[in-house]
């Protein structure tokens, strides 16, 4: 009984699809250009970890390289996060449409109800890296957020070291707000982290510009 309830929204090219479901909860598909963003399966669990086991992959994030069970425990936690009411939580697999292939995963979340603030992450395999889909994925992340939950900021963080990533989020309109200095202890050291943050009314005005 996935569809009960079906909604298809179109802005941008961008096609946001709500499926319902008594079962397993509320289901999302964000499709853009050439990706898809939806919810992961219990599928997914291989794809996801020739990329979440790679130390080259996961070198900037704050977990990994998984062991199996630590990439199935995340699936299934992903999958846990449709049955919120209301949905503020989103770990979606990328998928390339041309291949029909879960490439990354990334995430929304709402960390501020209140404040109206979100934030957003990413991670693709690195056979896909270099190729726009992180921008891509971004992009659409941000809109959903500002479109669909009507968010006043979402942020996002990487290491400095990590300048692919910084590069991306500056590509989608999102500033540098800052430098936090050894605020996360991650794999045995203190790290530091980039700020980056884009706001409604920033990200309305990009989007008139194109």
């Amino acid at each position: 009984m996935v569809n009960r309830l079906k909604i298809a929204i179109v802005k941008n090219q961008r096609e946001i699809t709500l499926r319902l479901s008594k079962k397993i909860g509320l289901m999302i598909s964000i499709q853009t250009s050439r990706l898809t963003l939806r919810d992961f399966s219990q599928n997914d669990w291989l794809p996801v970890h020739s990329y979440a086991s790679d130390p080259e992959v996961v070198r900037y994030m704050d977990w990994g390289p998984n062991s199996e069970e630590e990439t199935k425990c995340f699936i299934k936690r992903a999958i846990a996060y449709r049955q919120e009411q209301p949905r503020r939580n989103y770990d979606l697999a990328i998928v390339l449409e041309a291949e029909d292939k879960t490439i990354g995963g990334c995430g929304f979340h709402v960390s501020s109800p209140d404040n109206k603030e979100g934030w957003i992450g990413y991670v693709l395999h690195r056979d896909y890296w270099g190729k726009g889909y992180a921008t891509e994925t971004a992009g659409a992340l941000l809109a959903f957020g500002f479109e669909q939950h009507k968010l006043h900021r979402i942020f996002a963080t990487c290491f400095p070291a990590n300048a692919a990533s910084a590069h991306v989020m500056e590509k989608i309109g999102m500033k540098r707000e800052g430098r936090f200095r050894e605020h996360r202890w991650v794999k045995n050291g203190w790290r530091d982290s980039y700020f980056y943050a884009i706001l409604d009314y920033e990200w309305k005005a990009l989007k008139q510009k194109k």
